[in-house]
């Protein structure tokens, strides 16, 4: 079986974009779960780091910048078969965007996050149609572990426009 250049561009600068990232970032953790689509289970994996936090101003705001490279498995949906889009073909996608928390590291609401990120990915399935995707994820953050909720659609930008929805969990290994 053939790969072609096509599909490997997105993964290898990813990669090498990743590459840079340790002496940057902060933390960086593995993500693991399943995606669904229409009630349709799919294995998904990512790997996301984030940056130093920074406040926002003079309010208990922090953001952080916060990049994630993913994966998100194929299914194989019959009513799909023979649309413009299927539902096959596994996704790779990179994301870049920022991690906002509120209050300071002692408050016990610091550890909740929202994150928005913008996407490019492999692919164009009945979830991901675009070239382009937005990230949104809500999630809980203590030391290295991880739990979050993530959606990725176009906005409804571009039809099909069925997304993914996710729930992950994490682990993180600090890099300072």
């Amino acid at each position: 079986m053939a790969i072609s250049l096509r599909f490997l561009r997105l993964p290898v600068a990813a990669a090498l974009a990743f590459a840079a990232l340790p002496a940057a970032a902060t933390q960086i953790e593995l993500q693991a779960g399943r995606s669904y689509m229409d009630n349709h289970a799919a294995n998904t994996v990512f790997v996301e780091s984030v940056f130093d936090e920074h406040p926002l101003g003079n309010t208990s705001l922090h953001w952080a910048p916060d990049v994630s490279l993913g994966w998100i498995d194929g299914r194989d949906i019959g009513r799909y078969q023979h649309a413009r889009y299927g539902t096959r073909g596994a996704i790779w996608l990179a994301a870049g965007g920022v991690r906002l928390n509120a209050g300071s590291s002692s408050d016990w609401y610091h550890h909740f996050f929202y994150s928005f990120q913008v996407a490019l990915h492999s692919g164009r399935t009945q979830a991901l149609s675009s070239a382009y995707e937005f990230v949104n994820s809500v999630g809980w953050q203590w030391h290295h572990f991880s739990f979050e909720i993530r959606h990725i659609s176009n906005g409804k930008l571009h039809e099909p426009n069925r997304g993914e929805t996710m729930a992950l969990v994490g682990v993180g290994f600090d890099i300072q």
